[in-house]
């Protein structure tokens, strides 16, 4: 089945709870990659927020908006260029994608369920030692940002 181009816009959304356990599940298709949530828009107008809770709800099960979450979008943006491995989901000659910062706070760790063919475990660890284990750069970047954006998350 051929599936349309990825648009090259995307949110990273950091789940974590009010003491700052972060959430990372690990990619199917990289073992040993772990990350936060992420994913790209569906479509060019789709609203930052929306394309967050979606990927939230498609990756974790979650939802955003349950009572006790709070989806905050953090104004940050990142540019980066796509790693070679998955520039073959993009448009030809697409080499940079522009990621959205976005968290969201839980009450507590919450069991998720996983999409197999995206992710093989998860796991809730404290911000530092997430931020240690993100395979990216601006994964982690995002996660050390968790205790300078302080009372904002909760």
């Amino acid at each position: 089945m051929n599936r349309p181009p990825k648009i090259p816009q995307s949110v990273l959304v950091v789940i974590h709870t009010p003491d700052l356990h972060v959430l990372l599940i690990e990619r199917a298709d990289a073992p040993g990659f772990w990350q936060s949530v992420t994913g790209a828009k569906d479509f060019a107008e789709e609203a930052w927020g929306q394309t967050a809770a979606r990927e939230v709800a498609e990756e974790t099960g979650l939802d955003a908006h349950a009572p006790g979450h709070r989806l905050r979008d953090w104004g940050l943006e990142n540019v980066y260029e796509i790693y070679p491995q998955w520039r073959h989901r993009y448009a030809p000659g697409v080499t940079h994608n522009t990621e959205r910062l976005f968290g969201l706070c839980v009450p507590a760790p919450l069991p998720v369920r996983l999409n197999p063919r995206e992710h093989t475990a998860q796991g809730w660890w404290p911000w530092a030692q997430a931020a240690e284990r993100c395979f990216s750069p601006s994964n982690a970047e995002a996660i050390l940002w968790l205790p300078r954006l302080g009372g904002m998350m909760v």
